[in-house]
């Protein structure tokens, strides 16, 4: 046992791995120490890493076949890249870079190609490809590039909505550029329902300002409805070296007299949201500037507007918005906006002083003749007789394409003939449905109220009128045509309910059946030849003698009525109740040819010498109004008297103009109630015989004769 030699230490233990191992079983141990979902983390970074690094060394030009395919596919158009091909992390953003790229056309586009470029370089930011609506492009190199953006002709196509070949054509969204470089890149663009056309080209240049890098210039022309237009501007991008820089926008659009001006700054090159824009319209028309938005607007005299204008969500919002058209001031703010795809104008505007030539348009007229001749310009002539109503049609297929809310007010119209003011209006349009609702303004002391219902859903257009005048004094509404104020008392209220076919106001109420009704509550009116209007020389003389020239005339009630049948009225009755007299109306007028076919006359309740009780005659058109007081029966009577003069004495020959007062007074209950000729009663409570029976006779019974029938048709209705 003492010759057994002892075992050194180290000989019983095992042999140390080396460094390297131990490392490595370490680093083992502290992965294996880790949690699960740490573990899953790290090998997706580690991937990730792994692709980054592949397509970093690589340039991703393996992906060409690839990226072809998916896309192709993707898009349902065939897309080729005919060069180099690079698609990579740089180390962040996306790079991409493609020569001789190109992206087809639908079968029914005029041109091959949606897209082709000879170079696209573009960084991407990568977390828009998935997050947000838009993606997000900080540079973007554009050479030899051209787009082609067409609707199709039934406007439910575009060559931009990708996907589905039958899917609707929807809005253009651009990404959101930050910065761009452009040589040699053309758009071109086309909208057959629009009639537009353009083509603009894009080139970029050195910036002469040091805090820009290079400013895009573009430059183009175009036809909106056959109307030649250029566009002209530029687009300076900041230099990198400057925080927080914007791009600078300066475009001119002109279209002949009509100018569009917008300046500006942009978050980026074609970034939007948040810009501060200001804009300046102006031209002979406002028209003409909507119809590139393809809005239908009423036509109107020479304008200039200035506005800010920034886009906010998918909002583009003109505030501060202010000018003039023709001798009318405007202001206030609109909103032009896309829900649900479709066209929306909202906008709350206000005028101060609306001169009542710059109203013609709005109901038909045409701008440049009333800017030409003033009031006149209203007047047209057709088939030899004036014509006063307006025949500009609506614009049907335009206002198919959006709709509106608006309300607008005016605090005072320039009117030469009737005192306007406060007018307060709200315009909806909700697929070609136009209500005017309510459309309100002052007249003469009085208040007018309007609901206004133009329906182009279907066709013919059929247009409702409800048109209610509150109680207005007489002396303010009538002074233009000799009332005296002083002394005049008597009110006048009325309501007009007519429905129609057709696009114009003309047409409308050339259909219209309806009625129309002006009622005179008791009171008095003074105007000098009042009395003369009620044909009763011998109250007249009578009164000037006596010193009572201006002792007003006592209205007890009054109704003025007409029935419309397919635009022909019929008065339905005439008949004012005053102290001393009744006076009556027959025969009616049309608003087809808009003639005039009336006659009044004044009977005395007491015997009265003088009275020619012969009716008074109004004929001629709304444009040209004629009265006839020496009628066919006074002129016989003037023989008459004529007559007796020669055989009698002068005394005598007053017996031919003496009225025997016999009068029927008339109920004022059914007057002051609007009813028909039908439902009036004298003052006894009989029914009257006296004032027709809702047709255009003019003779007391209302029948009227066949010649006077047949002159009338030829008259109204245009029968030859």
């Amino acid at each position: 046992m003492a010759d057994v030699e002892p075992v050194p230490p180290s000989a019983s233990k095992p042999a140390q791995p080396s460094g390297a191992a131990v490392h490595l079983r370490r680093a083992r141990d502290r992965w294996r120490a880790l949690p699960l979902p740490a573990r899953i983390l790290l090998w997706i970074i580690g991937i990730l890493f792994a692709v980054w690094l592949i397509l970093f060394i690589t340039k991703g030009r393996f992906l060409k076949g690839a990226f072809e395919r998916i896309l192709s596919a993707r898009l349902e158009r065939q897309v080729e890249v005919g060069g180099d091909f690079q698609l990579y992390f740089a180390p962040i953003a996306i790079k991409f870079r493609a020569e001789g790229m190109r992206i087809a056309n639908l079968p029914w586009a005029s041109q091959p190609d949606l897209f082709r470029a000879d170079l696209i370089d573009a960084r991407i930011a990568p977390l828009s490809l998935i997050f947000g609506s838009r993606y997000r492009i900080p540079w973007l190199e554009l050479r030899g590039a051209a787009a082609d953006l067409e609707w199709s002709r039934d406007r439910q196509h575009n060559t931009w909505t990708l996907g589905d070949p039958d899917r609707k054509g929807e809005p253009m969204t651009l990404p959101l550029v930050r910065r761009a470089l452009l040589a040699g890149t053309t758009m071109r663009y086309r909208d057959p329902v629009l009639m537009l056309s353009t083509d603009i080209g894009f080139e970029t240049v050195k910036a002469q300002d040091t805090r820009f890098a290079s400013d895009v210039r573009l430059s183009g022309t175009g036809t909106m409805r056959g109307k030649p237009f250029t566009l002209k501007g530029g687009l300076l991008s900041p230099n990198a070296t400057v925080t927080g820089g914007k791009n600078s926008l300066v475009l001119r659009a002109q279209a002949g007299a009509t100018v569009l001006e917008i300046t500006g700054t942009l978050p980026g090159a074609t970034e939007l949201e948040g810009s501060d824009l200001r804009v300046v319209a102006q031209g002979p028309n406002l028209s003409h500037l909507f119809d590139f938005l393809g809005v239908a607007i009423p036509g109107t005299r020479h304008y200039r507007f200035t506005a800010a204008l920034t886009k906010a969500g998918e909002e583009w919002r003109f505030t501060h918005l202010k000018g003039r058209f023709g001798a009318s001031d405007l202001a206030g703010r609109f909103t032009v906006s896309l829900p649900n795809n479709r066209l929306l104008l909202d906008a709350d505007l206000a005028t101060q002083r609306l001169d009542v030539i710059d109203v013609g348009p709005f109901i038909g007229y045409d701008p440049q003749r009333l800017d030409v001749q003033g009031g006149a310009g209203a007047i047209t002539t057709v088939q030899g007789t004036p014509r006063l109503l307006p025949d500009a049609p609506l614009r049907i297929e335009a206002i198919r394409n959006f709709d509106a809310n608006v309300r607008y007010s005016v605090k005072t119209i320039r009117a030469p003939n009737v005192p306007i003011a406060n007018a307060a209006m709200t315009l909806k349009l909700d697929h070609s449905l136009l209500t005017l609702s309510p459309l309100t303004f002052d007249m003469a002391g009085g208040h007018v109220a309007s609901d206004i219902e133009i329906n182009a859903r279907n066709q013919p257009v059929r247009t409702s009128y409800d048109v209610r005048l509150a109680p207005t004094p007489m002396g303010t509404l009538l002074a233009r045509w000799g009332v005296e104020q002083s002394g005049t008392t008597g009110m006048v209220k009325g309501r007009m309910q007519m429905t129609g076919l057709g696009d114009t106001v003309h047409d409308s109420l050339a259909t219209a059946n309806g009625r129309i009704a002006v009622i005179l509550p008791a009171g008095s009116m003074w105007a000098r030849n009042v009395q003369l209007s009620e044909i009763d020389v011998g109250t007249f003389i009578t009164k000037m003698f006596e010193k009572k020239l201006k002792d007003p005339v006592q209205i007890n009630c009054g109704l003025i009525a007409f029935t419309v049948r397919d635009g022909v009225a019929a008065a339905d009755p005439i008949l004012i109740d005053t102290r001393k007299n009744v006076m009556i109306g027959r025969g009616g007028f049309s608003f087809r040819n808009e003639s005039l076919d009336l006659a009044f006359r004044a009977d005395g309740k007491k015997i009265s010498l003088f009275s020619g009780q012969s009716p008074v005659g109004i004929g001629g058109y709304f444009a040209r109004p004629s009265i006839n007081v020496i009628s066919p029966d006074l002129i016989a009577r003037g023989g008459a008297a004529a007559a007796l003069g020669i055989v009698a004495t002068p005394i005598a020959a007053t017996l031919a103009f003496v009225d025997v007062g016999d009068a029927k007074a008339a109920a004022c209950g059914p007057v002051l109630a609007g009813a028909d000729a039908a439902a009036q009663r004298t003052r006894g409570g009989k029914p009257r015989d006296d004032v027709g029976r809702g047709t255009t006779a003019k003779d007391e019974a209302g029948k009227g004769s066949k010649a006077e029938k047949k002159a009338q048709d030829k008259k109204f209705l245009g029968i030859f």
